[in-house]
């Protein structure tokens, strides 16, 4: 089996059911995908990462990226890769790598920069990271519980919301507490 666009998604959305296998199911329909696809993209893309000799890169899997460039982080500069994916219209996964060539964050971002979202337009699949730290100021970034798993905790009328993400992308978003009650 080759490795490729198609697998990549399928490995990243083997994580995303973590917590949204609906969201993840009616991807795999759209896609013409099977259950069992998805576990064998996962399950190569895990063989990949820990061979004795591992692909360098997205680019030999993904080709080139639609945007290569340089950021500084601190006093370091590191490079930035980031890809279209058809799963994910509007959207682009990145990849950041330091000065070695080690990867420091992996995750999906907006290409034009953070949007800014009200409450009601925060949908799973819809908005990164970024979209919800510059919609609600003053959210509070988590790790997430697994590998590539991040949280978000807002508050919006009075109620505390935990948005969720896998790498980067909302899955879901879980009521915290109530105005007035404890969740």
């Amino acid at each position: 089996m080759g490795f490729g666009v198609r697998e990549f998604e399928l490995s990243l959305m083997h994580r995303m059911r973590d917590l949204n296998p609906e969201r993840v199911e009616e991807a795999l329909d759209a896609m013409g995908a099977s259950r069992a696809e998805l576990r064998a993209a996962h399950a190569q893309w895990t063989r990949m990462l820990h061979s004795p000799r591992p692909p360098k890169g997205l680019r030999r899997l993904l080709g080139p990226p639609s945007y290569a460039g340089t950021t500084s982080m601190g006093s370091l500069t590191c490079d930035v890769a980031r890809w279209a994916l058809p799963a994910w219209p509007g959207l682009e996964f990145e990849v950041l790598t330091g000065p070695g060539g080690e990867v420091w964050n992996q995750w999906f971002v907006r290409p034009a920069g953070p949007r800014a979202f009200s409450f009601d337009e925060l949908a799973p699949w819809g908005c990164v990271v970024g979209d919800v730290s510059a919609s609600f100021p003053g959210a509070v970034h988590l790790e997430g519980q697994a590998p590539h798993h991040w949280a978000v905790d807002l508050t919006h009328d009075g109620a505390s919301y935990r948005a969720r993400f896998v790498h980067g992308l909302c899955q879901r978003i879980d009521v915290l507490q109530t105005a007035g009650k404890a969740g």
